[in-house]
Order: C-alpha cells, then structure tokens, then sequence
C-alpha cells in the first residue's frame, strides 16, 4: 500500500512562501494523478491544486491561482506545493494525495491515498 509523507509546512507571516514537499512510496509515483487538499479548523477539506500524470496538467481553486503552483518530479517520487504571497486565510492543514487517475480531479473521493498532512500557519 502507498504511503505519502508531506513535510515543509511551518508558522511565516502574510506575504511570505512556503513549499510544501509529498514524498510518496509503495505503487509507481508516475502511474498516480496528485493532489493537495486543505482543512481549516471547524471547515470541510477544500481542493487546493491537482496535477495529472502528465506534469502539463495542472487545475486549481480560484483562490490560490496566481499564488500557489503545483509541480511533481517522478525520478524522486514527490510532488511539491510552491505557495506564495501567502495570507492568512490559507492557513491550514495540508494534505497530499494521490489517485489512480489520469488527470487532476478536485473531488477528494476520488483519491485512495491521503498523507498525515502538515500545519501552515500565516500571521497578519
């Protein structure tokens, strides 16, 4: 079974950047389609960024767009979260998962493998 381990989350003021770092192991990383999800205290986990087999392939909340950038490098088996301009509604735990799939999907039912997750906090 597939194991992801996210890691690079941390406390940084508004406007600052943090990259986020999923490491995967177990089923072939490039067989898997991934994806970030978020979830703040007392909200539902909210689709963050996705990107498909193909690295070309990305989607993305609106919020996030313009800000955040989704990447993966197969020959290390990682998918990263690069996030910019952070503010602090974007503070949360982030999740890394991953999906049989072909192309990025939003729906987080459609992912068979979550990570532990990582806390982003961001002061005003």
């Amino acid at each position: 079974q597939g194991q992801l381990v996210e890691s690079g989350g941390g406390l940084v003021q508004a406007g600052a950047s943090l990259r986020l770092s999923c490491a995967a192991s177990g089923p072939t990383f490039s067989n898997y389609a991934m994806g970030w999800f978020r979830q703040a205290p007392r909200k539902e986990r909210e689709f963050v960024a996705a990107i498909g087999r193909n690295p070309i392939s990305t989607a993305y909340t609106d919020s996030v767009k313009g800000r955040f950038t989704i990447s993966r490098d197969n020959a290390k088996n990682t998918v990263y979260l690069q996030m910019n301009s952070l503010k602090p509604e974007d503070s949360a735990v982030y999740y890394c998962a991953a999906r049989g799939g072909v192309v990025p999907n939003t729906s987080p039912s459609t992912y068979n493998y979550w990570g532990q997750g990582t806390q982003v906090t961001v002061s005003s």
